[in-house]
């Protein structure tokens, strides 16, 4: 594709300074850290997190545009796979995979699957984005990406992005409207 096809959106990009960069692609991760959240809540054991790659993949090839880096899907899914494979911590995948499959129990399990999913799906979102951030920011590629130079860097975004998950759960909580009582939601009747 040419420089003069791509679409306006592609191209701008490229005239951004390294701190316009720095804060669109923050935008990006909080973006799609929210949508890491709401594939939790996917019902569908497996599913769920077939949707949370789909979504990474998908920001890791907007990352890639803000930063300028050719972005090929194959490779976006080896460098992901390679990060979440090899540099994931066990203690993020067992519960994660207990809470996918937990869905497959009616009513409880449903609900408790979903509320970790959330947790881990946005937490995790984000620390892949963070990594990619910083990757991209130093001038690597896809092809140069190594998991094993970033662990440390992921385990402690994985840990920042589950205190950002939980500030905003907690922030739509106090937010949102308090229950009306029963007595408050009546209508007075009048008579005829």
């Amino acid at each position: 594709m040419t420089k003069s096809s791509q679409p306006a959106a592609e191209t701008a990009v490229s005239g951004l300074t390294t701190e316009q960069r720095h804060i669109e692609a923050d935008r990006l991760v909080r973006n799609y850290s929210l949508g890491g959240t709401a594939v939790g809540l996917i019902p569908i054991p497996f599913v769920d997190m077939a949707g949370l790659v789909a979504i990474q993949l998908k920001m890791l090839h907007a990352l890639a545009r803000v930063y300028g880096i050719d972005f090929r899907a194959d490779l976006g899914r080896s460098a992901l796979a390679s990060l979440l494979g090899g540099v994931l911590p066990s203690t993020m995948v067992a519960p994660s995979l207990v809470a996918s499959l937990s869905k497959l129990i009616p009513g409880v399990g449903q609900i408790l699957g979903a509320g970790t999913q959330v947790v881990v799906g946005g937490a995790v979102t984000y620390a892949v984005g963070k990594v990619f951030m910083l990757h991209f920011a130093s001038g690597g590629t896809l092809l140069t990406f190594d998991p094993e130079t970033m662990r440390d860097y992921f385990e402690q975004q994985i840990e920042v992005g589950k205190e950002k998950v939980q500030q905003a759960r907690q922030a739509k909580a106090s937010a949102s409207p308090a229950p009306t009582t029963s007595s408050q939601s009546k209508t007075p009747i009048s008579a005829p």
